[in-house]
This record gives C-alpha cells, structure tokens and sequence, in this order.
C-alpha cells in the first residue's frame, strides 16, 4: 500500500541542521530522498557511516549535487516536498532549485534553507552576516515570483549555539562563571530552539494546509527570555553574581573594524560571529512585531508537539558540574 505521506527530498542531508530533517523525515514515516554528492568514503567516514545509518532506517540515497542539474531534476521527480539545507555560503545555489522545481511542476513545498531569525525584519546588517540576509531575501523573492509553494522556517536562536554561551555565538561554548559580556542593555527577548524540534516541527508543516505559502515562527515560551533572564537563570544555578559586561553598539561595531575578515566567512569566524550578534541584538525586532496573515506560530499550531526546554537540556548540566567540583 502507497504512503499516504508526502515524499519529502532533502538537500544538505549531513548538515548541520540536514541530519535532524533527515531523521525527523524518517521518524516520521515519510518516503524520504536525499541528494548526496558523490565521495569516497575514507575520504570522510563520519559522513559515511552516518548515511549508512540513514539507509538502514529506510532513506533513499539519490547521487547529484545542486550544481550538476541533471541530477538536480531527477531527484526532484520522485519528491512531493523539497526540503534545502544548504550551508550559507551556498544560499545562492537554491536558485537552481527553483529553476528545478519550476521545470518538474508538480512540487507542493518547497522549503529554503534558513532556519535563522526573520530576514524580513532585519534593518542594515553589517558585516559577513549581511550577505546571508541579502542572499536569504533574494531567493524568497525568486520562490514568490515563480509561484512555487513555500513555508519559511524562522528558528530564531539554535540553542547550541547560544544557549551554553549565555546569549553569544559560540559552538559548544561553556557557560562562564565570572564575568559575561552582554550585547546592548540585554532586555530584547530572543527564542533559543533545539535543532531537533525545529526538524520535527518543520516535518510536520510539509502536510499542513495551514502552513502553506507562510513563515512559521518558534517562539516557544520556555525558552523565549531575554539575555538578561538567561544571565539570571545561570546565576541562580550556580549560587554566585557574575560581572556583566554591557558592549554597546559602538563598541561592538569597533571591535568588527578591528577584526579581519573574508567573504568566506561562517558560523564559528570571529567576523561572522559579531556580525551575527550585531544582527541579533541591535538590527533585530525579534518579538516586538505582530506576525500578521503571513505568519503563524509553531507551538501554537501544534500544541501537542513537545520541544526541548533549552536551560535544563543545556544548562543544567554545567550547573551540576560546578556544584561537584564545589565540593
């Protein structure tokens, strides 16, 4: 008997973020399809036995790339659903996803990658991260003047990024416990997500007539507070006040002059890494907006997924580890 399930296609399936839709896909029940460039497998085991791990949990590994177009379209062909997860340096290369899309004609969603803030509502980006905005927009106008069917994906803040860093950027950072510096005056509030529930809240839209040609935003209230709270919360855990840097936009600004960059630039480079603050703490309106017809909300269209509480899952460990070594 045929799936009454959309066949979803992911391109990007050992990302980042790619292997959560991927595995959220499969959990799912969904037929699932990835486009996976050709390599040799001593060449990168990690990716080699984690794909081996999605094919025994019943993926469909298709050979292509996003740039080798023929592979492109026949990979598109056995899809309902596209998902991209392409890094941010490749936003670009959607375009040929969408010339794709638009030759096969008969996809119901199409899915850029994105998985950030709204771009929508960022003003005057500065540094590496606006490249990043100005691409990101570029292929949502190009997704509307085809007419392909779309959901955007606003994530907000991956919380593991974020969140063990206490409101800064970076990849598995250890939370302080001396002194932290905090962007702006630290009261804009900001949404912190696991990158698994934005999967699997992201799988549940591809079927969801109330999801089409809309942003869906996560602003989870657990997890929605602003640095200040999240400084406030680690505090406690730990029994001690830490020193508080306050950088104001000036200050950062300065310190992104004095930092040398390439266009090349990603998550994890210093540049990138202010650049995004700056984005987040002083370009960003980040919850004081109203969502509007265009725009509904992840929790509260499905009240029924969990998702993760981003202080215990992330937080909470570190704060146990120093109650050991007080003792």
């Amino acid at each position: 008997m045929a799936s009454s399930k959309s066949r979803i296609l992911i391109i990007g399936a050992t990302g980042f973020i790619g292997r959560h839709f991927t595995e959220a896909s499969l959990a799912a029940g969904h037929p699932t399809f990835l486009l996976i460039r050709e390599f040799a497998a001593s060449s990168n085991p990690e990716k080699a036995k984690l794909l081996e791990s999605f094919q025994a949990s019943g993926a469909n590994i298709i050979h292509g790339s996003v740039e080798d177009y023929t592979s492109l379209v026949k990979a598109i062909k056995k899809a309902d659903v596209v998902i991209s997860a392409v890094g941010c340096l490749q936003l670009m290369s959607q375009m040929n996803i969408i010339k794709a899309i638009k030759e096969v004609g008969t996809i119901k969603r199409f899915i850029p990658s994105e998985y950030g803030v709204d771009y929508e509502r960022i003003h005057d980006p500065v540094g590496p991260i606006k490249v990043v905005v100005d691409d990101s927009l570029k292929i949502r106008r190009a997704v509307e003047a085809e007419g392909i069917p779309y959901t955007y994906i606003i994530a907000n803040l991956f919380a593991a990024y974020f969140v063990p860093s206490l409101g800064q950027l970076i990849l598995n950072g250890i939370p302080p416990r001396d002194k932290i510096a905090i962007y702006g005056d630290g009261n804009s509030k900001v949404s912190f997500l696991k990158e698994e529930d934005v999967a699997k809240f992201t799988i549940k839209t591809v079927d969801d007539p109330r999801t089409l040609n809309k942003s869906l935003h996560f602003m989870p209230p657990a997890n929605t507070m602003s640095v200040n709270e999240l400084v406030g919360i680690w505090e406690k855990m730990i029994g001690r006040s830490m020193e508080k840097i306050y950088v104001s936009e000036e200050e950062l600004l300065k310190n992104m002059a004095d930092t040398q960059w390439e266009v090349s630039s990603t998550v994890g480079d210093a540049m990138f890494d202010l650049s995004c603050c700056h984005m987040v703490y002083f370009r960003g309106n980040l919850r004081n907006f109203q969502m509007g017809p265009h725009g509904v909300e992840a929790t509260q269209l499905y009240p029924d997924l969990k998702y993760t509480n981003v202080i215990e899952e992330y937080l909470s460990p570190y704060a146990s580890e120093s109650v050991k070594c007080s003792h």
